[in-house]
């Protein structure tokens, strides 16, 4: 029965992960421009980032929302931020393109800073908390450590095992079209872009 949480833990994170986001964008962008071992770093570092939220959003759970819901010019500073990105790298010429755009030198910093700057992740986990909890599974912080161990196992295999598969998939598109590196800067502003533009509806919800 213990195992539940973990399987709970891998689930729910999975179905975090599985939209697009910041750090997803990061492990398709260095798979296309690079290889799935540097994006491989990003994903282990966006996973221990997913583990520090959620647990975050267990202890403190409604108190985040509130604080969001009364802080909302922080979701809009990342949205612009966010928006204002994907459009320097849709209108870049290629000849800067080959250079820089890189948050850090370090792919497990971009995969952390990525992964933890990022407060709808944290709102979607006080959330699926809230969903979690009923009279037949109760997680908290005074659930035992063997359940809370396996359960954020299970929140980090799963973040890492969904930014693995994008970055697969990429691989698969990196190898059936040849000179990507334009390209890879087009689809990660739209990308880029098209996130902003979901978190402004969400927010505007």
């Amino acid at each position: 029965m213990i195992f539940v949480y973990l399987l709970l833990g891998l689930l729910t994170s999975t179905l975090g992960a599985l939209p697009l986001g910041a750090s997803n964008i990061a492990v398709i962008n260095t798979t296309l421009k690079e290889n799935v071992t540097k994006a491989f770093k990003i994903a282990l570092a966006a996973g221990i980032a997913e583990v520090i939220l959620s647990f975050c959003a267990l202890q403190y759970n409604m108190m985040l929302i509130d604080f969001f819901n009364h802080n909302t010019w922080l979701q809009v500073i990342i949205i612009f931020a966010l928006g204002l990105i994907g459009l320097y790298l849709f209108f870049k010429k290629h000849s800067e393109t080959t250079k820089r755009i890189r948050l850090t030198q370090s792919k497990y910093a971009t995969g952390f800073f990525l992964g933890i700057l990022n407060p709808p992740v944290l709102i979607y986990w006080v959330i699926a908390f809230s969903i979690i909890n009923n009279k037949y599974i109760m997680l908290s912080l005074h659930s035992s450590f063997v359940t809370l161990l396996l359960f954020f196992l299970g929140v980090y295999l799963g973040k890492l095992l969904t930014l693995y598969l994008y970055s697969i998939c990429s691989k698969l598109i990196k190898n059936k079209v040849n000179n990507t590196s334009v390209i890879v800067n087009k689809i990660t502003g739209v990308l880029l872009v098209l996130v902003a533009f979901f978190q402004a509806v969400k927010l505007y919800i």
